[in-house]
């Protein structure tokens, strides 16, 4: 009889230089609250503070040398505006020529901008989710 064995994790994703700096963690059960909390103490460089977070699944089965991911969650963002190409359009910004290209090019209806720390723009796909959030501030916790 096969045994299989499955942990849950929580990936934290922070504005980075270049690409998103992550923090993995493992969490007991997929539990959006109990990962909102978590996000309260995670701070990258630069006093970077997670713009959202996804969970994960890893299993191994007897026969397995090693885990794989056999389950992901979409990206759960914590706070942010969500605006559609329209919208971007519309504002004719010349800022944002390179955004409103990067949207038409790579068929993305929607973004999110979060500016928990440094501000963050990510396409916002059919699974993922805003969630309503407040970061702590000093002194708060």
């Amino acid at each position: 009889m096969s045994k299989t064995v499955k942990k849950h994790f929580v990936t934290f994703y922070s504005p980075g230089t270049m690409v998103a700096e992550r923090d993995e963690m493992p969490i007991e059960k997929w539990d959006i609250k109990i990962a909102m909390e978590m996000a309260h103490n995670i701070v990258q460089r630069h006093s970077a503070t997670p713009y959202g977070f996804r969970f994960t699944t890893r299993s191994r089965g007897s026969a397995d040398l090693d885990s794989k991911e056999t389950a992901s969650s979409g990206m759960y963002y914590l706070g942010g505006r969500v605006e559609t190409l329209e919208e971007i359009e519309a504002r004719n910004d010349p800022k944002e020529d390179i955004l409103r290209s990067n949207m038409r090019g790579n068929g993305w209806n929607k973004i999110v901008v979060n500016d928990n720390s440094w501000r963050w723009t990510q396409p916002l796909y059919d699974d993922d989710v805003v969630l309503p959030w407040k970061p702590r501030t000093k002194g708060s916790y």
